[in-house]
């Protein structure tokens, strides 16, 4: 015998939060089509607005019946339990147990504080999100893929880009080893919509949309779902998809009050440091009918980081000798805070109000220390060039979100939902800054070592120990200074329809203003009237083992001592004016944005069919500004080039599934979308290189950008085994039309700010014709609970996606062009274990290479290598409250590599080494 409320602990939680404050005799409407136990409790809670609870398995298998209608909490639970062998036990207002009628339970509030534990209950927690995230995907009226926090409220990886890259179709874009952009079916992640509880997130660095996901610790999150197939109510801007975000809530918590905390500290293989984390959760509902919600969640952590990139070269002569290669060290504090306030106040039974508040900010300080050899001779004997570099970068990013809404029953006999949102996101690089020391042009005798890898070049005496060797040619200062604010307001308004079985109708608006502005400030010098060498106090002798001790480190620029030493001999370097001004303007640029819309969508249920016809418009217009650069441009100038443009267009969409069986169903789509060009391709800047006054050098940027604009099909076939069970098949196809690419071609009499040049090399932003991308997804996630003993605690998870595509871009090159981003291959392997309090989980991960820079030949392309990752995670519940868990993450030490056209012509190759980490956790 143990306590209620201990047995309620240890219950394996599907029940969802509370959305009203519940009023039993109070008639709700209902709309649960026949399904699994798992999906019926979690659309059931949401509508009737209490809080449920799955004894153990005793859902395992059984199906409930379809319930539409207005009625009564408990006649709604009765039907829909009727004939199934389940039954509904109050345990306190608002909040049930579903048993199995077989096996009585005592949980009215009248009876003892005490219950008989039934044999099949289990303790759960990756297992239970695992449940949660299936019965989403099954309920969902389009095709999803969605990522639920486990019961302490913790997703099951570092950040939200690592969490999702395990779901089918998604991988991720990199940063010093760990995931920052999603790619979700290969597809440019700044065409990706996300949503913070709801509400588009702003971009907080300067060129493009795309979102970046490491700033947002796993610890701050309760669930994400990856749209893939777009419903009328979701924004257009989304022809990746849309990843959506949720915070955690007063109401998502089976009890009253909740506290959860955790500690973590590790070890890093590659410089033995130690990082560490921290993050706590506080939150419950309280008042006299526990109408009001609370949370406020904190995460901290700081993580100095060490990696190796070898760089290799992107140009190689007949003989397949590259031109040059080098040694790059970075050491880094990469520091995350963030903070969740939510707050929420049921008022009555059909007003409901919310504030979702949060704040997240990321520093990034950095330096990179470098050793680098360029060929300047192929000659019997290999001549070239050393240069030894130290670079100082310091990056802060935050992002502030305030979301107030509500949500309204009874109006016009339907549901109103309202919100009103500000958020800004800011990045402010204090200080980017290169000091940059050569050797005289060809003073090296190179060796070439092909048979090594990564290929050796290196001096035949030991030049990069011998600072005397090495001259100072040139640093940079720079600040850079980039926001974007967005305020958004959106309604969103549904209401029965006497279609079919409980069908509805869906319609709302949407406005969205947004500002984008980047500021750049950079100060260029080049050699002065003095001679500078390594060998003043700024070149030191720092650790050489590099690769394992396969390359040996020369030596290396002290930041602050050359520092010091600029400051102090202003003969030493003179200022590069027009380079300065060139850096200082060319990047400077302002977009204001807004887009207008609306929609309509129908939810049409007939038995087993259910159709969600729908339509969205929207109206987009941009205002843009940026600056000429020219010959007679000066540092105070201001803005003076313009750009605007406004279109509208329509966006009809189509979802829909189909029971074929009990367990199986089959999904179809075909949608619309739309991607808006980067806010920097908008900008109307012109920059006029004159250095050759043969040949003008000029870029353009284009305010007149088409939109990308695409046709969306989607099939999935999709059987349901058992709860927490799935096994899936689906198809895709995207026809995008309007694709940007940046092209450079050699153009006579040019007229650029004003000015009209004979010759002229001319790199400007074009619209292409299209881009095709097509592709299977293959999905297997099983949990044993079926079998006896120990075996029943085992569980395995795979998927993969196969892509193929191409662009049509006659403007860049001849024939099909590969698409950027583009993984042929996707996939995650997991094997799972959690029973007797001890959960266990390998997990590997695996994309292909994919095009990261067009060149105007195949052979020049460059490509991110194929990368695969084997993490592990163990963790045993000592009680109910305290759990231990350990993480290895990165076993293989896989790198990150480049390359250009093939695999053997190395651009750069980067490792990162092993992270163990390990931790407690509490829980009440």
């Amino acid at each position: 015998m143990i306590s209620k409320n201990r047995w309620l602990g240890a219950t394996a939680v599907v029940a969802m939060s509370t959305l009203a404050q519940p009023a039993l005799a109070q008639v709700q409407s209902f709309n649960i089509p026949a399904q699994d136990v798992t999906g019926a409790v979690r659309l059931f809670a949401r509508q009737g607005g209490v809080q449920i609870l799955i004894a153990g398995s005793v859902g395992g298998g059984r199906r409930i019946n379809a319930v539409s209608g207005k009625m009564p909490v408990d006649e709604a639970l009765q039907r829909m339990l009727a004939h199934t062998g389940l039954a509904a036990r109050s345990t306190g207002p608002g909040r049930y147990v579903i048993v199995s009628e077989e096996r009585p339970a005592q949980t009215s509030q009248a009876e003892p504080d005490t219950v008989e534990v039934p044999a099949d209950i289990v303790v759960t927690g990756f297992r239970a999100s695992q449940r949660e995230a299936v019965a989403e995907k099954r309920a969902a009226d389009n095709v999803i893929e969605t990522l639920h926090a486990n019961d302490v409220g913790k997703l099951p990886d570092q950040n939200v880009a690592e969490a999702i890259k395990r779901l089918p179709g998604l991988s991720v874009a990199n940063d010093q080893g760990e995931g920052r952009y999603a790619i979700v079916r290969g597809i440019d992640p700044s065409l990706l919509n996300v949503t913070l509880n709801g509400q588009t997130l702003p971009a907080p660095e300067p060129a493009g949309r795309q979102v970046k996901l490491d700033d947002l610790p796993s610890a701050m999150i309760q669930s994400v779902a990856v749209t893939k197939s777009l419903l009328a109510s979701q924004d257009a801007n989304a022809i990746a998809g849309e990843v959506a975000i949720r915070t955690r809530t007063g109401f998502d918590s089976v009890k009253p009050f909740f506290l959860d905390a955790r500690a973590a500290q590790g070890w890093y293989s590659l410089n033995h440091k130690v990082p560490y984390e921290l993050d706590a959760t506080l939150g419950g509902r309280f008042g006299a009918r526990e109408q009001f919600g609370a949370v406020v969640s904190v995460n901290y952590s700081e993580r100095p980081i060490q990696s190796e990139n070898y760089q290799g070269s992107t140009a190689f002569n007949a003989a397949g000798v590259p031109d040059g290669n080098g040694l790059r060290e970075y050491n880094l504090t990469r520091k995350r805070l963030g903070v969740v306030g939510n707050f929420d106040w049921h008022a009555s039974e059909t007003v409901k109000l919310y504030l979702r508040s949060s704040y997240s900010k990321f520093e990034d300080h950095e330096t990179r220390d470098q050793n680098r050899t360029a060929i300047t001779s192929f000659g019997t004997t290999l001549k070239g060039t050393g240069t030894i570099l130290v670079r100082r970068r310091n990056e802060n990013d935050n992002t502030k979100s305030v979301t107030l809404g509500g949500e309204f029953g009874a109006v016009a006999g339907g549901t109103l939902e309202a919100s009103g949102n500000w958020t800004r996101a800011e990045k402010k690089d204090p200080l980017r800054s290169e000091f940059t020391f050569t050797t005289a042009k060809g003073a090296l005798t190179l060796n070439y070592d092909p048979s090594t890898y990564p290929y050796t070049l290196a001096p035949t005496t030991a030049a990069f120990a011998n600072p005397s060797l090495f001259t100072y040619s040139k640093v940079n200062f720079d600040q850079r200074s980039t926001y974007e604010e967005l305020w958004q307001g959106r309604f969103d308004y549904s209401h029965d329809l006497a279609i079919g079985d409980g069908s509805t109708l869906k319609l709302g608006g949407k406005y969205l203003s947004r500002e984008k502005v980047n500021d750049q400030n950079k100060t260029n010098y080049k050699t002065g009237s003095a001679k500078w060498t390594l060998a003043n106090p700024v070149g030191y002798p720092g650790d050489s083992d590099f690769y394992d001790g396969m390359f040996g480190f020369g030596t290396r620029i002290n930041y602050d001592a050359a520092k010091a030493y600029f400051d102090a001999n202003p003969n030493a370097v003179a200022i590069d004016k027009s380079g300065t001004i060139s850096d200082t303007l060319a990047n400077d640029f302002a977009v204001k944005e807004k887009i207008a819309a609306g929609y309509v969508m129908a939810t049409l249920q007939f038995g087993g069919l259910t159709v969600v016809p729908g339509v969205r418009v929207e109206h987009t217009e941009d205002d843009v500004q940026a600056k000429l650069v020219n010959a007679a441009s000066t540092l105070t100038d201001g803005y003076n080039s313009f750009g605007h443009t406004s279109y509208t267009d329509v966006f009809p969409g189509v979802n829909a599934k189909f029971a074929l069986a009990r367990n199986l169903l089959l999904r179809g789509a075909v949608t619309t979308s739309i991607g808006r060009p980067n806010y920097a391709n908008l900008a109307p800047y012109v920059v006029v290189d004159t250095s050759d006054p043969a040949v003008a050098a000029i870029s353009l940027g284009n305010p007149g950008l088409k939109p990308y604009r695409a046709v969306n099909y989607d099939a999935a076939l999709e059987f349901y085994p058992a709860p927490g069970s799935i096994l899936s098949a689906g198809f895709f196809h995207k026809q995008i039309d309007n694709p940007i690419y940046s092209n450079t071609s050699r153009r006579t009499n040019v007229t650029a700010a004003n000015v009209t040049y004979a010759t002229a090399n001319v790199t400007s932003l074009l619209n292409a014709d299209s881009e095709q991308v097509t592709g299977v997804e293959g999905n297997v996630q099983v949990q044993f609970t079926f079998l006896p003993g120990a075996l029943s605690g085992f569980g395995v998870s795979a998927n993969f996606t196969h892509v193929w595509g191409h662009a049509n871009a006659g403007a860049i090159r001849a024939g099909d062009v590969p698409l950027a981003y583009q993984s042929k291959n996707v996939g995650n392997a997991q094997i799972f274990f959690e029973k007797y309090g001890l959960s266990a989980r390998v997990a590997f991960n695996y994309r292909s290479s994919y095009l990261d820079t067009i060149a105007t030949t195949a052979a020049a392309d460059q490509y991110t290598d194929g990368n695969g990752q084997l993490d592990l995670h163990l963790s045993y519940q000592v009680t109910p409250q305290f759990t231990l868990f350990g993480d290895a993450i990165n076993l293989t030490d896989a790198p990150w590599r480049r390359y250009i056209g093939t695999r053997n012509q190395l651009v750069e190759r980067e490792r990162y080494g092993t992270q163990l980490r390990g931790g407690v956790q509490i829980h009440f």
